[in-house]
């Protein structure tokens, strides 16, 4: 017990710290590049599946499994939604030329 107590502490620490910076560099975003940045999030999220990954080769206890597997569930999740973000905007960007043509061929 004493040697977890101050890991505990450490990593929550780390946590938090994370949280404050990660809410100080979105918070000063302009609502107009929330949708780019949210594609570039993708390495980020991309990286914490990697370190799941290497988490998961030295967990010992089911509650490392659990808290593994919802990083892993997580991650996986910004991925596919940067990534759907990021075609549908895309989508929004490709000309009408192209639309038209798809049209005149029915």
């Amino acid at each position: 017990m004493e040697t977890i107590m101050p890991n505990l502490v450490i990593a929550l620490t780390l946590f938090v710290l994370a949280l404050l910076i990660g809410i100080e560099v979105i918070g000063k975003v302009p609502a107009t590049l929330h949708t780019p940045l949210m594609s570039g999030a993708n390495s980020i999220h991309g990286i914490v599946i990697v370190g799941v990954v290497i988490v998961a080769a030295h967990a010992t206890s089911t509650l490392s499994y659990v808290f593994i597997f919802l990083a892993a569930v997580l991650g996986t999740m910004n991925v596919v939604g940067g990534y759907v973000v990021t075609d549908r905007m895309l989508e929004m960007f490709k000309s009408d030329k192209s639309e038209a043509k798809k049209g005149d061929n029915k």
